[in-house]
């Protein structure tokens, strides 16, 4: 009985591994996944303003910054502390309560982050 419990357990976690992040390419649809949640990340709070502004911690310091949707991506200028981190728009992919940032318009790191 337990190695069906196993089995079935991992038929479970393969499936949710296969879940595709599905592209977000209009900024209304942005919008409406952000509005009224805070971004997280072990570390990192954020919020990601439907006007324009970003703002909050991560790791100890504060984050501020602005952002504009420009031609399907999520463009933003942004500080951490009095670090200047500068511009970089990014592709934006949702899965679930998840957001995956992807730098260099989508060809360079990402970052997932949770909506809570």
């Amino acid at each position: 009985m337990r190695f069906l419990a196993v089995i079935i357990g991992l038929l479970l976690i393969s499936g949710a591994a296969r879940a595709e992040f599905a592209p977000v390419t209009e900024r209304h649809r942005f919008v409406s996944l952000i509005e009224g949640r805070d971004l997280t990340r072990f570390g990192i709070r954020l919020e990601v303003t439907p006007d324009g502004r970003i703002r909050g911690r991560a790791f100890g310091r504060d984050v501020t910054g602005a952002w504009r949707w420009t031609e399907g991506y999520f463009c933003r200028d942004l500080y951490w502390g009095s670090m200047e981190l500068g511009a970089n728009c990014q592709a934006v992919r949702a899965r679930g309560n998840t957001l995956r940032f992807i730098s260099d318009q989508g060809t360079g790191q990402y970052a997932d982050l949770v909506l809570r």
